[in-house]
Order: C-alpha cells, then structure tokens, then sequence
C-alpha cells in the first residue's frame, strides 16, 4: 500500500501540512503531536450539516472517518488549558523577540543640580532598573558639573518608562530623554545655539540666562533689538542644545517654543549635507 497524507492545520484559515498514515490506513497521534506539540486529537467539517466532527482515536491512534480520510482538512485539538498556555508563551516569546531588536541608548539627563555626583545618578536610577552607565558631564579645566549628565539602562522596556515621566533628583526637575543627532561637526555653533520662538518684550537676556542654566553652561544669550519676539540661546555642549528643541516650555508665565538656530545662508549646511 502507498504512502498515504493527511491535511492537517492548526486552525481552517491556516494552510494545512500532510502527516503520513501508517500501512493500515490510521493516523499516530504522535505524528501528529510531532508537527503539532501539545495535540490531543483531530476534528473536521463535516461538508453536509456543516458541523465539526471529532476523529475516532484509540490508544494513540487516529482511525479515519467511514474508512476514507478523503481530502478534507483536519484541524488539532489542543487540550483547553495547554492551548491557552502556549498561546502565552507564544506571545511572551514574540514580545521577547521584539524586544530583542530595541537597544537601549544613552539618556541624556537635563537639568542635574550643580551637586549631583555620578553615585547619586545611579542610586536614583537604579530603582527603575538595572543601569549599565552613569556620568556627569563635567568642565574640563575645573571640574564643576556642567549641569547634565548621562545613563544608560539594559532594558529597552526600562528605558521607555524612564524617558516618559520628570524626575525629581537633588531637589530639582529633571527630564531624560534621547539626545537628537548631533550636526555637522563644520557647523559647532549651530549644533549649540537654540531658537527661542514666542518671547515677551519683558524677558531680559539676564533671566534668559538664568531659567537655560538649569539644563546646562550657557555661553550667550541674544536677544535682537528692536524686538522681534525671539532669542538665541547658546550653550557649551550641542547634546543640551540638541535635545531641547522641540520642546515647549514656561518662562516669566509664558510658552516659548525651542527650535534650532538656522544659519542665514544655507552655503555650510549644504556641506554638512553633501
């Protein structure tokens, strides 16, 4: 006697798999078990009452219906409980390996008090989750914080949770989140300058100053005359300027809104670019 398949899926919208009979025409259950791990049986369709219908099984193995398997699709049986387990398993495997596939980067953390050391990042951070690095950004000459820093954590899922609220370190608000690319290393001034959009006329260069020292060594501040409701802020370090554009934040009761600071001519950034 020939070699005879049977079609058999997981479920009727899958496409099916042949499972080879035994010489007497009945099917293993281990075979199919061995394609299908955790079946427990068989069912099918029937094509005249439309209703499915269980496979006869005895001791471990399938008998085919009236004699003939014909050319029916067989769909498994899944005990309730183990289905429903692998289903979860199933599931957390996907998100495992989606989230295999979403490294962790460096956190910039705007806004550090003056004090804060490397040690006091970690034991804040390390409530969140487990932290690869820590550091403070620090004056080269003297030594100061330079009022920001970095952490990296080893978990994507705590890396999301982190950059999603404020954190409250040493006193002082700060905010996490991933620094923007940096430009193009012809062009360090506008890499450091921020566009502050939405001024009053009642801001003076001094307050400026005073409220962008929070996230980090400000160098200048620019405020046109006569007054066109705007200013340019610079700091020491591009990742500070870089990572607060886009933002909208409160000043003197105000919205200001922070871009970056486009050149007049567009001769350097076409180089950057080419």
């Amino acid at each position: 006697m020939s070699e005879l398949y049977i079609r058999v899926a997981e479920d009727e919208s899958e496409e099916p798999m042949e499972i080879p009979s035994e010489d007497d025409g009945t099917v293993l259950l281990s075979s199919v078990a061995a394609q299908f791990p955790g079946a427990c049986g068989l069912r099918y369709r029937n094509p005249e009452s439309q209703c499915m219908r269980g496979v006869r099984l005895v001791e471990g193995v399938l008998h085919a219906p009236e004699s003939d398997w014909g050319n029916l699709v067989y769909v498994v049986n899944y005990p309730k409980d183990n289905k429903r387990k692998m289903d979860e398993i199933d599931a957390a495997s996907a998100v495992k390996i989606k989230r295999g596939f979403q490294k962790t980067s460096d956190l910039i953390v705007l806004g550090l008090p003056w004090k804060t050391t490397e040690q006091d990042l970690k034991d804040y951070f390390t409530t969140f989750g487990e932290v690869i690095m820590v550091q403070v950004k620090r004056d080269a000459k003297t030594g100061n914080s330079k009022g920001f820093g970095f952490v990296r954590f080893t978990e994507y899922e705590t890396q999301t949770k982190v950059i999603a609220q404020r954190h409250m370190i040493d006193g002082r608000w700060c905010d996490c989140k991933l620094p923007n690319s940096k430009a193009c290393p012809d062009e360090p001034m506008r890499s450091r300058k921020i566009f502050v959009g939405r001024c009053t006329e009642d801001m003076t260069t001094d307050e400026l100053r005073q409220y962008f020292m929070q996230y980090g060594e400000v160098t200048d501040v620019f405020i046109p005359k006569p007054f066109r409701a705007f200013a340019f802020v610079t700091f020491a370090d591009d990742q500070v300027a870089q990572a607060l554009c886009g933002e909208d934040l409160i000043i003197k009761g105000v919205s200001v809104h922070i871009s970056n600071a486009e050149p007049k001519h567009n001769n350097r950034t076409n180089a950057c670019e080419s």
